[in-house]
């Protein structure tokens, strides 16, 4: 068996097993005449807020789950965060700076993080809510348009888009706030779902602006 036909094989096989088709700008094609929206949904420390704020929240989120006329799946991303490159950096932003104060308390926000890191397992959680739509929502004359990418799509979209608007109403009365994932967007969070076994993030990325910021 030669390696265009290997490959070949192994392609196919990856796309049957994520089923993903394609993605036109917010929209994921399925196989099987399916498509979904994704919702990324902030975070609140429910833990925080007082008992009367908790009882809004949970009568808020019990009111979105029984004005849903349609299923949702929602997916909780946990992820242990490496923070050995951030220490680094820390300590490289402290032997740097010039004023003896602000190095001291780099150093001891460094210590602190370093003793948190020992006795806890610090993670990176995100939330997302799929909105899914088939082509049986839109009846049996629906079947030929599956076969019509440009025609299921716009179907899609037409009918996704009036799900997340419902849903995003009910997030605003719970005070969370969501956005829909773009192609870009959507392109990224699969590639590191299905290319980071390890499950971890590495905080000192994305972080250098903000450690140089306090010089």
């Amino acid at each position: 068996m030669n390696a265009s036909v290997q490959n070949q094989k192994i392609k196919a096989t990856t796309q049957h097993f994520t089923e993903i088709e394609d993605i036109i700008d917010d929209v994921v094609l399925l196989s099987g005449g399916q498509a979904c929206l994704i919702l990324e949904v902030n975070a609140t420390n429910f833990s925080l807020q007082s008992k009367e704020e908790q009882e809004v929240k949970i009568l808020s989120y019990a009111s979105l789950l029984n004005s849903l006329s349609f299923p949702i799946q929602i997916v909780i991303l946990s992820r242990k965060l490496d923070i050995s490159e951030y220490i680094a950096l820390l300590e490289q932003e402290a032997s740097g700076a010039e004023n003896a104060a602000l190095a001291y308390s780099i150093r001891l926000y460094k210590n602190f993080v370093s003793e948190l890191v020992q006795t806890n397992t610090v993670l990176d959680k995100k939330f997302y809510l799929v909105i899914s739509f088939s082509f049986l929502e839109k009846g049996a004359a629906a079947v030929a348009k599956t076969r019509d990418k440009k025609a299921f799509v716009i179907d899609a979209k037409n009918i996704l888009q009036s799900k997340v608007g419902s849903i995003a109403k009910e997030l605003q009365r719970i005070g969370l706030k969501s956005k829909i994932l773009e192609k870009n967007e959507l392109i990224k969070l699969y590639y590191e779902i299905y290319n980071n076994p390890s499950g971890q993030i590495n905080l000192a990325e994305g972080m250098t602006m903000a450690v140089k910021g306090t010089k």
